[in-house]
């Protein structure tokens, strides 16, 4: 199919921009940049003048779960075809010192991409050819240039793994996953009183046993145990275990005599 039949597009408002892969030369990379297209919950490709034809088997055995990205892919001729209805275009290449165009990296492309089709733009993200990238052709009919962060000695990304970067990157512009986060079983938070009286057990337990000796270093000792059990994630249940830990220690000279 090509064309630019707008009745065949999804809700722009909805979803991300469309990922256009520029004469791509092998079935399975098409299938993995779908597969990870779809890993970040974009599902929007179009298809400039695919080598070896379209539909393509080998894309479709690649995509494992994406298969029905590539079976909503919509095929172009060329790339002026395929941006033909977009309003901001973004290229993914190593930055053409020919050319003078914004250059950005692929977290703030995607936050501004984001925010464009909020305002109701038609955002696309161009990406070239396995062996050569895109042409200067190309990259003229886009807006920007995205330039991934890479090591300078070892600079090619290859098809996937340029998708998926701007895959990931998208998804970040608006996921609430939080950088950080305590998994664990179903144990609430420990309450601070009953933080505190852990402390209070074991430092009665330590002093008994005679831990905080010389006298004089006692202080220091005690603030050092007390902030140390104070700055763990416990739960309920792990200062139920450590109170029945420092019990047990506690009795078990006496059980023994």
């Amino acid at each position: 199919m090509s064309g630019t039949d707008h009745s065949k597009e999804p809700d722009w408002s909805r979803e991300g921009p469309v990922s256009i892969l520029v004469e791509p030369q092998m079935g399975e990379n098409i299938g993995a940049a779908a597969r990870a297209l779809w890993n970040f919950g974009l599902r929007r490709m179009r298809i400039v003048n695919p080598r070896d034809g379209w539909p393509n088997p080998k894309a479709g055995a690649m995509a494992s779960g994406a298969g029905g990205l590539l079976d909503e892919a919509r095929v172009f001729e060329s790339t002026g075809a395929a941006v033909a209805d977009l309003h901001f275009v973004y290229a993914t290449t190593a930055r053409p010192r020919e050319l003078t165009k914004r250059v950005l990296t692929p977290e703030a492309a995607m936050r501004e991409a984001a925010a464009r089709i909020s305002a109701g733009e038609r955002v696309g993200v161009l990406y070239g050819r396995e062996r050569t990238g895109l042409e200067n052709a190309d990259i003229i009919r886009a807006d920007a240039i995205v330039s991934v962060p890479v090591n300078p000695a070892f600079a090619s990304l290859n098809l996937a793994q340029c998708v998926l970067v701007m895959a990931y990157e998208w998804r970040r512009s608006f996921d609430a996953t939080p950088a950080e986060e305590f998994v664990g079983g179903r144990a609430a938070p420990a309450l601070g009183a009953d933080v505190q009286r852990l402390v209070e057990h074991l430092v009665g337990a330590l002093s008994d046993a005679g831990f905080f000796y010389p006298e004089e270093k006692r202080p220091a000792m005690e603030a050092n145990l007390r902030n140390l059990i104070h700055r763990l994630p416990l739960s309920d249940q792990d200062v139920r275990t450590l109170r029945g830990v420092i019990r047990t220690l506690a009795e078990a000279p006496k059980r023994r005599r």
